[in-house]
Protein backbone atom coordinates (compact mmCIF):
# COMPACT_ATOMS: atom_id res chain seq x y z
CA UNK A 1 0.00 0.00 0.00
CA UNK A 2 1.41 3.32 -1.18
CA UNK A 3 1.15 6.85 1.28
CA UNK A 4 -1.21 8.27 -1.04
CA UNK A 5 -3.55 4.83 -0.29
CA UNK A 6 -3.89 6.01 3.85
CA UNK A 7 -3.78 9.84 3.08
CA UNK A 8 -6.34 12.41 2.63
CA UNK A 9 -6.54 16.19 1.97
CA UNK A 10 -7.51 16.72 5.63
CA UNK A 11 -4.63 14.32 6.74
CA UNK A 12 -1.85 16.37 8.57
CA UNK A 13 1.53 16.23 6.91
CA UNK A 14 3.31 16.23 9.53
CA UNK A 15 2.50 15.81 13.56
CA UNK A 16 5.12 15.93 16.45
CA UNK A 17 3.83 14.53 19.64
CA UNK A 18 5.40 15.48 22.68
CA UNK A 19 8.61 14.55 20.89
CA UNK A 20 12.22 14.54 22.85
CA UNK A 21 15.39 13.46 21.42
CA UNK A 22 19.01 13.18 23.72
CA UNK A 23 21.83 11.81 22.47
CA UNK A 24 23.96 8.71 24.28
CA UNK A 25 25.68 10.94 26.82
CA UNK A 26 22.08 12.66 27.58
CA UNK A 27 22.34 15.80 25.88
CA UNK A 28 18.58 17.11 25.53
CA UNK A 29 18.47 17.94 21.65
CA UNK A 30 14.74 17.99 21.66
CA UNK A 31 12.32 18.93 25.03
CA UNK A 32 8.90 17.68 24.16
CA UNK A 33 8.06 19.54 20.89
CA UNK A 34 4.50 19.11 19.50
CA UNK A 35 3.67 20.53 16.27
CA UNK A 36 1.30 20.19 13.30
CA UNK A 37 2.08 20.52 9.74
CA UNK A 38 -1.28 20.92 7.29
CA UNK A 39 -1.50 20.55 3.38
CA UNK A 40 -0.44 23.82 2.00
CA UNK A 41 0.99 25.38 5.17
CA UNK A 42 4.36 27.55 4.46
CA UNK A 43 6.20 27.56 7.87
CA UNK A 44 9.18 29.59 9.03
CA UNK A 45 11.60 27.65 11.51
CA UNK A 46 13.41 30.47 13.63
CA UNK A 47 15.94 29.80 16.64
CA UNK A 48 20.02 30.75 17.19
CA UNK A 49 21.98 27.81 16.38
CA UNK A 50 22.02 24.93 19.14
CA UNK A 51 18.11 25.50 19.58
CA UNK A 52 16.91 21.90 17.88
CA UNK A 53 15.95 23.15 14.42
CA UNK A 54 18.47 20.60 12.23
CA UNK A 55 17.54 17.99 14.55
CA UNK A 56 13.65 18.89 14.26
CA UNK A 57 14.21 19.01 10.06
CA UNK A 58 15.84 15.41 10.65
CA UNK A 59 12.67 13.74 12.14
CA UNK A 60 10.41 16.21 9.80
CA UNK A 61 12.51 14.11 6.71
CA UNK A 62 11.90 10.79 8.24
CA UNK A 63 15.88 10.34 8.21
CA UNK A 64 16.16 9.67 12.52
CA UNK A 65 13.04 8.68 14.90
CA UNK A 66 12.22 10.23 17.88
CA UNK A 67 13.76 9.15 21.87
CA UNK A 68 10.26 9.41 22.59
CA UNK A 69 7.25 10.98 21.50
CA UNK A 70 5.04 10.13 18.34
CA UNK A 71 6.06 11.17 14.55
CA UNK A 72 3.65 11.26 11.90
CA UNK A 73 4.21 12.10 8.32
CA UNK A 74 1.33 11.70 5.84
CA UNK A 75 -0.49 9.65 8.48
CA UNK A 76 2.01 6.95 9.18
CA UNK A 77 3.95 6.73 12.26
CA UNK A 78 7.87 6.52 12.41
CA UNK A 79 9.02 3.07 13.93
CA UNK A 80 5.67 1.49 12.46
CA UNK A 81 6.57 1.89 8.78
CA UNK A 82 9.15 1.77 5.96
CA UNK A 83 10.38 4.68 5.67
CA UNK A 84 11.57 4.43 2.21
CA UNK A 85 8.08 4.85 1.64
CA UNK A 86 8.28 7.85 2.75
CA UNK A 87 11.46 9.34 1.54
CA UNK A 88 9.99 10.03 -2.13
CA UNK A 89 7.20 11.87 -0.70
CA UNK A 90 9.83 14.63 1.07
CA UNK A 91 11.73 17.11 -1.09
CA UNK A 92 14.36 17.82 1.25
CA UNK A 93 16.71 20.79 -0.13
CA UNK A 94 20.18 20.47 1.80
CA UNK A 95 22.74 22.83 0.33
CA UNK A 96 25.38 20.55 1.72
CA UNK A 97 24.69 18.42 -1.24
CA UNK A 98 26.71 18.73 -3.88
CA UNK A 99 26.12 17.56 -7.62
CA UNK A 100 28.26 16.67 -9.39
CA UNK A 101 30.23 19.74 -11.85
CA UNK A 102 29.83 17.93 -15.31
CA UNK A 103 25.65 17.32 -14.80
CA UNK A 104 23.78 19.79 -16.82
CA UNK A 105 21.09 21.41 -14.69
CA UNK A 106 18.55 19.27 -16.56
CA UNK A 107 20.58 15.95 -15.68
CA UNK A 108 20.78 17.25 -12.28
CA UNK A 109 17.07 17.69 -11.58
CA UNK A 110 16.31 14.20 -13.21
CA UNK A 111 18.57 12.84 -10.30
CA UNK A 112 16.05 13.81 -7.86
CA UNK A 113 13.64 10.90 -9.21
CA UNK A 114 16.26 8.12 -7.68
CA UNK A 115 17.74 10.08 -4.85
CA UNK A 116 21.39 9.50 -6.22
CA UNK A 117 24.19 12.70 -7.63
CA UNK A 118 23.77 10.69 -11.26
CA UNK A 119 20.69 10.24 -13.46
CA UNK A 120 20.34 6.63 -13.80
CA UNK A 121 19.36 6.60 -17.30
CA UNK A 122 17.62 3.26 -17.63
CA UNK A 123 14.87 4.36 -15.02
CA UNK A 124 14.27 7.57 -17.13
CA UNK A 125 11.59 7.91 -19.75
CA UNK A 126 10.87 10.84 -21.77
CA UNK A 127 7.94 12.18 -19.35
CA UNK A 128 10.28 12.24 -16.32
CA UNK A 129 12.55 14.45 -18.93
CA UNK A 130 9.65 16.46 -19.32
CA UNK A 131 8.99 16.94 -15.83
CA UNK A 132 12.49 18.09 -15.33
CA UNK A 133 12.07 20.90 -17.88
CA UNK A 134 8.67 21.81 -16.09
CA UNK A 135 10.15 22.01 -12.70
CA UNK A 136 13.34 24.11 -14.05
CA UNK A 137 10.81 26.05 -15.65
CA UNK A 138 8.49 26.48 -12.42
CA UNK A 139 11.55 27.55 -10.72
CA UNK A 140 12.42 30.39 -13.37
CA UNK A 141 15.27 28.94 -14.71
CA UNK A 142 14.23 26.67 -17.65
CA UNK A 143 17.12 28.91 -19.16
CA UNK A 144 19.92 26.84 -17.51
CA UNK A 145 18.67 23.53 -18.37
CA UNK A 146 21.86 22.95 -20.73
CA UNK A 147 24.43 24.22 -18.48
CA UNK A 148 26.55 22.63 -16.08
CA UNK A 149 26.45 22.78 -12.40
CA UNK A 150 29.93 24.19 -12.81
CA UNK A 151 29.11 27.24 -14.92
CA UNK A 152 26.16 27.72 -12.26
CA UNK A 153 26.02 30.53 -9.43
CA UNK A 154 25.53 29.68 -6.18
CA UNK A 155 21.58 31.12 -6.40
CA UNK A 156 21.17 28.97 -9.90
CA UNK A 157 22.35 25.67 -8.18
CA UNK A 158 19.87 26.40 -5.38
CA UNK A 159 16.68 27.02 -7.21
CA UNK A 160 18.15 23.49 -9.20
CA UNK A 161 18.05 21.68 -6.29
CA UNK A 162 14.38 22.96 -5.22
CA UNK A 163 13.15 21.83 -8.81
CA UNK A 164 15.30 18.06 -8.06
CA UNK A 165 13.48 18.05 -4.49
CA UNK A 166 9.75 18.54 -6.52
CA UNK A 167 10.69 15.52 -9.19
CA UNK A 168 8.95 13.09 -7.45
CA UNK A 169 5.71 15.41 -6.58
CA UNK A 170 6.39 15.47 -2.69
CA UNK A 171 3.79 16.36 0.04
CA UNK A 172 6.26 17.90 1.78
CA UNK A 173 9.14 20.11 1.21
CA UNK A 174 11.78 21.00 3.32
CA UNK A 175 14.32 24.05 2.51
CA UNK A 176 17.65 23.98 4.92
CA UNK A 177 18.69 27.50 5.18
CA UNK A 178 18.21 28.17 1.29
CA UNK A 179 19.45 31.77 1.23
CA UNK A 180 22.37 31.02 2.96
CA UNK A 181 25.54 32.86 0.89
CA UNK A 182 23.18 33.91 -1.46
CA UNK A 183 23.82 38.02 -2.93
CA UNK A 184 20.84 40.21 -2.99
CA UNK A 185 19.63 39.64 -6.27
CA UNK A 186 19.81 35.75 -5.81
CA UNK A 187 18.04 35.36 -2.26
CA UNK A 188 15.15 37.40 -3.82
CA UNK A 189 14.63 35.48 -6.74
CA UNK A 190 15.37 32.32 -4.79
CA UNK A 191 12.53 33.44 -2.67
CA UNK A 192 10.43 34.30 -5.44
CA UNK A 193 10.28 31.48 -6.74
CA UNK A 194 9.69 29.20 -3.51
CA UNK A 195 6.41 31.80 -3.24
CA UNK A 196 4.95 30.91 -6.43
CA UNK A 197 4.77 27.53 -5.34
CA UNK A 198 1.98 28.38 -3.25
CA UNK A 199 0.01 29.02 -6.64
CA UNK A 200 1.12 26.41 -8.85
CA UNK A 201 0.97 23.61 -5.91
CA UNK A 202 -1.57 24.77 -3.52
CA UNK A 203 -1.42 21.59 -1.79
CA UNK A 204 1.95 21.26 -1.18
CA UNK A 205 3.31 22.05 2.51
CA UNK A 206 6.69 23.85 2.86
CA UNK A 207 9.12 24.54 6.10
CA UNK A 208 11.80 26.84 5.56
CA UNK A 209 14.83 26.66 8.64
CA UNK A 210 16.04 29.84 8.41
CA UNK A 211 18.25 32.03 10.90
CA UNK A 212 17.30 35.59 9.83
CA UNK A 213 13.48 37.05 9.09
CA UNK A 214 15.17 38.59 6.15
CA UNK A 215 15.44 34.97 4.38
CA UNK A 216 11.61 33.87 4.91
CA UNK A 217 9.75 34.06 1.57
CA UNK A 218 6.25 36.17 1.16
CA UNK A 219 4.18 33.47 1.18
CA UNK A 220 5.04 32.19 4.45
CA UNK A 221 1.99 31.86 6.86
CA UNK A 222 2.86 30.20 9.91
CA UNK A 223 6.16 30.05 12.04
CA UNK A 224 7.54 28.31 15.11
CA UNK A 225 10.39 29.39 17.33
CA UNK A 226 13.02 27.33 18.63
CA UNK A 227 15.07 27.60 21.94
CA UNK A 228 17.24 25.05 23.51
CA UNK A 229 15.20 22.15 22.10
CA UNK A 230 12.19 23.93 23.32
CA UNK A 231 8.96 25.30 20.53
CA UNK A 232 8.53 28.45 22.63
CA UNK A 233 6.29 29.47 20.32
CA UNK A 234 4.08 28.96 16.88
CA UNK A 235 1.20 29.35 15.13
CA UNK A 236 -0.11 32.27 12.03
CA UNK A 237 3.10 33.68 11.14
CA UNK A 238 1.34 37.55 12.03
CA UNK A 239 0.95 36.61 15.29
CA UNK A 240 4.50 34.59 15.67
CA UNK A 241 6.95 37.13 13.86
CA UNK A 242 6.74 40.16 16.30
CA UNK A 243 8.84 41.96 18.18
CA UNK A 244 8.66 40.27 21.72
CA UNK A 245 8.19 36.63 20.53
CA UNK A 246 11.42 37.26 18.43
CA UNK A 247 13.58 39.08 21.09
CA UNK A 248 12.08 36.36 23.62
CA UNK A 249 13.26 33.94 21.13
CA UNK A 250 16.92 34.94 20.46
CA UNK A 251 17.51 36.54 23.66
CA UNK A 252 17.93 40.32 22.51
CA UNK A 253 15.76 43.23 22.42
CA UNK A 254 14.87 43.38 18.87
CA UNK A 255 12.19 45.31 16.66
CA UNK A 256 10.41 43.33 13.49
CA UNK A 257 9.01 44.93 11.25
CA UNK A 258 6.56 43.59 8.36
CA UNK A 259 5.82 45.17 4.79
CA UNK A 260 4.20 43.76 1.74
CA UNK A 261 4.33 40.41 3.24
CA UNK A 262 8.09 40.00 3.79
CA UNK A 263 9.60 40.50 7.43
CA UNK A 264 12.64 42.01 9.06
CA UNK A 265 14.36 42.69 12.10
CA UNK A 266 17.26 44.43 13.68
CA UNK A 267 18.65 44.96 17.28
CA UNK A 268 17.74 47.64 19.28
CA UNK A 269 19.96 50.81 19.41
CA UNK A 270 22.14 50.56 23.13
CA UNK A 271 21.96 46.52 22.67
CA UNK A 272 25.64 45.19 23.25
CA UNK A 273 26.44 41.16 23.78
CA UNK A 274 27.82 41.63 27.24
CA UNK A 275 24.62 42.88 28.32
CA UNK A 276 21.96 40.62 26.64
CA UNK A 277 19.79 38.05 27.95
CA UNK A 278 19.84 34.38 27.74
CA UNK A 279 17.46 33.37 25.36
CA UNK A 280 13.79 31.98 26.66
CA UNK A 281 14.63 29.90 30.18
CA UNK A 282 14.18 26.32 29.64
CA UNK A 283 12.64 24.40 32.26
CA UNK A 284 15.10 22.06 34.56
CA UNK A 285 14.98 18.73 36.78
CA UNK A 286 11.28 18.39 36.11
CA UNK A 287 12.05 14.94 34.46
CA UNK A 288 12.88 11.30 35.26
CA UNK A 289 16.38 11.11 36.63
CA UNK A 290 16.81 8.04 34.14
CA UNK A 291 14.77 9.36 31.50
CA UNK A 292 18.08 10.09 29.35
CA UNK A 293 20.13 6.81 30.14
CA UNK A 294 20.14 5.27 26.68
Amino acid sequence: MSVDDVTTAATPVLELDDVRVWTAEGAQLLRGVTWTVNPGEHWAVLGANGAGKSTLLSLAAARRHPSSGTVRILGRQMGRTMVFRLWEMIGVVDPNIRLPDELTASAAVLTGLTGSLRPQWERIGPDDETRAMEMLDRLGCIDLADRVMATCSQGERQRVRIARALMTRPRLLLLDEPATGLDLPAREALLAAVTDLRSTDPDLAIVVVAHHLEDLPSGTSHALLMAKGLAVRQGDAAEVLRSEPISECFGIPVEVTHRDGRWSAHALPGWNRSSAPDPVAVPTGDEPADEWEM
